[in-house]
């Protein structure tokens, strides 16, 4: 039924600092500013992020794109027969976020998700805000994201059953998390448990390791800007590091994930820690900070080990 990650909407009192952290650090390209705030494009569409004025910081909407206005059809009705509320985008909303249509629903942890076909591209090139080879996108969606949640248990069903995300792994040392994918990037969606509903972190992956590794020069002349150290994951490869929004969530800045065939994918439990090495997280208490060092020592004493990676014959770098 959904086909990737559209987009998401950041709400913020901090409108000129995201636009510096996401033009700067990030790559992106601010555009239409409006009496709202402006949006930020990553590839070809006409946007990628909305970053609004509020008078709070946070995520505010996640946008998941759909085939057609059948297929949307189909998503709202199957929600609603399950009592969830389901309500149709107004003209004025799709018009805002550049989109053919939508409906709004919230999960069972009330974030608000918005379902869509139609997104527009826009009429010029993208101009990233810094000197980047670009972002992974097309097919794959924005990126994935990941929520916190007091009740993983609760969550999930939500997600699967309903919405049609396919488990990739799971992990539950040092806390339960769930990867779930919708096309070949290998999750873009997960959850991990925390104790607490939130917002944890929107991944972007760039199409150049050199990218990541420049943005990471850059955020760490920042105090605090690092939210997470460069590491590399063990279940999707990816090589990154987490840099701390304006409003708090982190962006995972990566380059090198893995994909996968959705068709023949067994998922699994990855038993030996979320990271081969580094991701140092500052987000995590002491005790789970210690257990995380751990396993990552552990998987480097059993041999563990990602595959290199080339990009290939597309790759038209210097």
């Amino acid at each position: 039924m959904l086909q990737s990650l559209g987009y998401i909407g950041v709400e913020t009192r901090k409108l000129d600092e995201w636009a510096g952290f996401a033009s700067h650090l990030l790559g992106m390209q601010v555009s239409d500013h409006s009496a709202h705030g402006f949006t930020l494009r990553t590839d070809v569409r006409a946007a990628r992020l909305f970053v609004e004025e509020s008078t709070g910081d946070r995520v505010g909407v996640m946008g998941w794109e759909i085939a057609d206005r059948d297929a949307l059809a189909r998503v709202a009705t199957r929600l609603a027969d399950a009592g969830h509320a389901v309500m149709p985008g107004t003209a004025e909303l799709a018009e805002r976020r550049r989109v053919a249509e939508l409906v709004v629903a919230h999960d069972p942890a009330g974030n608000r998700l918005e379902f869509f076909h139609g997104a527009a591209d826009a009429p010029t090139a993208f101009e990233p805000g810094r000197a980047i080879s670009g972002f992974r996108t097309g097919p794959l969606g924005l990126g994935h994201v990941v929520l916190t949640a007091r009740s993983v248990e609760t969550v999930l069903p939500f997600y699967t059953n309903l919405l049609g995300f396919r488990l990739s792994d799971y992990a539950l040392r040092p806390f339960p998390a769930y990867f779930l994918h919708l096309n070949s990037r290998h999750h873009s969606f997960a959850v991990i448990g925390t104790g607490a509903d939130g917002f944890h972190h929107l991944m972007v992956e760039l199409n150049a390791l050199d990218d990541v590794g420049q943005a990471y020069d850059l955020a760490q002349l920042e105090e605090g800007r690092v939210g997470v150290t460069l590491g590399r994951h063990s279940n999707d490869y990816m090589l990154s590091f987490y840099a701390r929004s304006p409003s708090g969530f982190m962006i995972e800045y990566g380059w090198g994930g893995r994909s996968i065939d959705p068709e023949i994918w067994q998922p699994f439990e990855c038993d030996f820690g979320p990271s081969l090495w580094g991701h140092e997280r500052s987000w995590l208490g002491p005790e789970k900070r210690d257990e995380a060092r751990r396993l990552r020592l552990d998987a480097a004493a059993a041999g563990k080990r990602a595959p290199d990676f080339v990009r290939g014959a597309d790759w038209k770098g210097a």
